[in-house]
């Protein structure tokens, strides 16, 4: 640990900096947590019960995401706008609402992020997609709810990622500037909304990036395998500003 800043130092390296990181949001599947083996079992689950073979969980994986609507593309290939499509998006929610916990966790050095985090008196809250209705009981059953200083689901805001506004929604419920936030996230969306909300932006490649995407391309501030690499980025990053005011 050594590499990283104790504990009550980002404060002071924090004053004065007009840009200085005082606050890190996160994308939730795929970013914080691990929801890929419930949501692999959840379309598999569907797919059985119309009589189709279960997809691998290297097939599904890097396309969680992107949600429901991807993944029962991914095993049906539906018109989204038939009734059909419909039918399977209301059975897949049901099925997943009642497998939500069983296999999904933090990714390994999350929890000792979060708790980095919260001694250095910084706040951390997430920004999702994922509907309150799954969002809120997941955050609980990973003993997380009461810890997050805001949980943005898709539906809290008239707009979702990549649209800025759930993002500066969350910069309004944890009070601190977009300026002074990091956001860090696993799809193109995530690092276009941080952007366009004015954060600092981190791709988690230990997320459910596929082989078609070209996270180089995404234009974020940097890209980490780790998520205890967020804690060296906010201090390089906030020494850097420091000189520069």
């Amino acid at each position: 640990m050594t590499a990283y800043s104790k504990p009550g130092n980002h404060k002071q390296s924090a004053a004065g900096n007009s840009s200085a990181i005082q606050g890190v949001l996160f994308d939730l599947d795929g970013t914080l947590a691990d929801t890929a083996p419930d949501l692999a079992y959840t379309l598999n689950a569907l797919l059985i019960e119309h009589h189709l073979a279960p997809l691998p969980f290297e097939k599904i994986c890097p396309v969680v995401s992107h949600g429901a609507t991807a993944l029962l593309r991914l095993g049906f290939d539906p018109d989204i706008d038939s009734p059909a499509f419909e039918s399977l998006r209301r059975r897949f929610l049901d099925i997943y609402c009642v497998n939500l916990a069983n296999e999904t966790r933090l990714f390994p050095g999350m929890p000792e992020l979060l708790t980095a985090i919260e001694q250095r008196d910084m706040k951390w809250g997430v920004v999702t997609n994922k509907p309150a209705w799954l969002t809120e009981p997941l955050m609980a059953r990973l003993d997380l709810q009461q810890r997050a200083g805001c949980i943005i689901s898709g539906d809290s805001t008239g707009n979702r990622k990549p649209h800025p506004e759930p993002m500066l929604r969350a910069c309004r419920q944890i009070d601190i500037l977009a300026q002074h936030c990091l956001y860090v996230g696993d799809a193109q969306r995530d690092i276009e909304a941080g952007h366009r909300a004015g954060m600092k932006t981190l791709i988690a490649l230990f997320g459910y990036i596929s082989d078609n995407d070209r996270p180089e391309q995404w234009q974020a501030d940097g890209m980490i395998s780790h998520p205890m690499e967020i804690l060296e980025w906010i201090r390089s990053h906030n020494e850097s500003s420091a000189h520069l005011t």
